[in-house]
């Protein structure tokens, strides 16, 4: 059996925690609840406590007070006329009188002790008379109080050993005067387990109560919150497939209150929503149809001018200097009319999602290496080195090889056109699940807002730049465009007097997940330094 993974429920249970809004609610109702149950149910517990305690209490003094009083009164009804006292007949009737004036359902326990320091010539036999008291329990600081003999009884708590275990108990102790034999104290010792009991049930019914309030607050959280959140459920249910394309979906319309009225303008919200949206995907159907027919409606008298252009263009020799010179830009824009033509067809059928892959395997570092020389002319003119860095890897996977080429053509020819002739490195690199080319110039660089629309269709960060490589402002376009239909991604860095870099990364195969792309971006070089070392030669 495999260990438990504790991190792995917490973590569970946080996204859990986040994510149910019905748990959150019913944990912290159900949290708060039970402190404040549990502090009422203790303020009750102590309150019950103290006042069967309390009670209890005085109503053993009572007994102890009566049952002194009558000890002392038997005491001083015993004397003769002669003034002569039968102690021990005394004793023994005092004792009955204390044990019939007590109630004590376990039996009284008492001890009739002779005050210290007495020097009368009769005294009581035994001096002290102990009937079950553990006299470990009469502490000193009661005996003092009582000894006093101010005719007041005094009450301590204590705790009784008894064969069966402790019991809490009460000691209440007075003083009585034997008329012949001095001051004497008399002790009562009053089991309250009865006091205990009662409490220990109302402390237990007081437990089991604030369980089962807290038990049915959680039930009503849960079923109130489940009926209030349940619409909103449905809610984000019914916006989750309209925002997949389930134009159709709507909430359900019950009662009329404030959850009927939210679901009334939600659908009226979705109506006008999917009226807009289909009226957009009309229009944009439309405008696609006109571009894609307009585009192979101009192929035909595109090929007659670009056949005459080129007839014109053979033999400009033959003709005049300005004739001539209006053959080569006749050339020249026809070429670029081609161009922009075929991007425009392209687009088109991405629109339309007409676009499909024909891959096979490719050995990456080769496809470079010959983009690179098809560019390396224009990169020569410009005074552009360019440089291929392919560290090692798994470089051959499944790819559209004519589109990636396309990619690379576009990366390499805005590289060079914006490299301010400085060198252009192209990193190669992959690993087991994605492959990864970035081409990086140090040019110009980009704006923060020219980066936020380098993607854009038709648009160029600087239009009255001149271009030696068409610039019609769908290239960067095309190419994400084939980056996503390979299940890839195009990213860019830039800034400004830095330069600019592409990032190309697609899964080795389509349609496989895409993970973290293989090279950084920008890639870490050392041709960073060597620039700066030429900068500050040159300064």
């Amino acid at each position: 059996m495999p260990p438990l993974d504790w991190r792995h429920w917490l973590a569970r249970a946080r996204r859990l925690w986040r994510t149910s809004l019905q748990l959150r609610t019913v944990a912290i109702t159900v949290a708060l609840s039970t402190v404040a149950v549990t502090i009422i149910s203790g303020y009750m517990s102590i309150s019950i406590a103290t006042n069967l305690y309390e009670a209890r209490k005085q109503q053993v003094i009572a007994e102890s007070r009566q049952a002194t009083a009558s000890a002392q009164q038997l005491f001083d009804s015993s004397v003769t006329q002669t003034g002569t006292i039968d102690l021990e007949t005394a004793n023994i009737t005092a004792q009955t009188t204390i044990r019939s004036a007590t109630s004590n359902p376990g039996g009284t326990q008492y001890a009739i002790v002779r005050t210290p320091g007495q020097s009368t010539a009769q005294i009581l036999q035994p001096t002290t008379n102990f009937r079950g008291i553990d006299t470990s329990i009469i502490t000193p600081a009661l005996q003092e109080r009582v000894s006093a003999g101010d005719g007041a009884v005094y009450a301590q708590a204590v705790t009784l050993e008894l064969p069966s275990g402790t019991d809490p108990g009460i000691v209440v102790g007075g003083a009585i005067e034997v008329p012949t034999a001095g001051q004497y104290e008399v002790y009562l010792v009053y089991n309250v387990r009865d006091v205990q009991d009662t409490l220990d049930f109302v402390q237990q019914t007081l437990v089991i109560g604030s369980l089962l309030l807290v038990l049915t607050i959680g039930l009503v959280t849960f079923f109130v919150v489940r009926l209030a959140i349940e619409p909103v459920r449905i809610a984000a249910d019914t916006a989750e497939k309209l925002a997949a394309g389930q134009l159709e979906e709507r909430i359900p319309e019950k009662g009329e209150d404030v959850i009927a009225t939210l679901a009334r303008s939600f659908n009226r919200m979705a109506d006008s929503l999917q009226r807009q949206i289909t009226q957009l995907a009309d229009l944009s159907r439309v405008q696609q149809r006109f571009v894609s027919d307009v585009s192979h409606e101009l192929r035909t008298p595109l090929t007659t001018i670009r056949l005459a252009g080129d007839v014109l263009y053979d033999q400009r020799d033959q003709f005049p200097p300005t004739t001539a010179r209006t053959a080569e830009l006749l050339h020249t824009q026809v070429e670029r009319f081609e161009i922009m033509l075929g991007d425009l067809l392209e687009m088109s059928r991405f629109d339309a999602g007409a676009a499909q892959l024909e891959t096979e395997p490719t050995n990456l570092v080769r496809l470079v290496e010959d983009s690179i020389e098809g560019i390396r002319p224009l990169a020569e003119e410009k005074g552009s080195e360019l440089r291929l860095v392919a560290p090692g890897g798994y470089f051959e996977a499944d790819v559209d090889a004519r589109r990636l080429r396309r990619i690379l053509q576009n990366l390499l020819g805005n590289a060079v056109d914006h490299g301010e002739g400085r060198p252009v490195v192209v990193y190669v690199d992959s690993d087991t699940k994605a492959v990864a080319i970035a081409v990086r110039d140090y040019g110009i660089g980009m704006s923060p807002d020219e980066l936020e629309r380098v993607f854009d269709r038709f648009w160029r960060a600087d239009p009255s730049r001149q271009r030696t490589t068409g610039g019609t402002g769908l290239g960067l376009a095309i190419a994400t465009e084939d980056a996503h239909l390979h299940g890839g991604v195009l990213d860019v860095w830039s800034a400004e007097g830095e330069g600019t870099c592409f990032r190309l990364t697609l899964p080795r195969r389509p349609g496989a997940l895409l993970g973290e792309s293989p090279i950084d971006l920008p890639p870490a070089d050392p041709l960073d330094g060597a620039l700066a070392n030429e900068e500050g030669g040159r300064s």
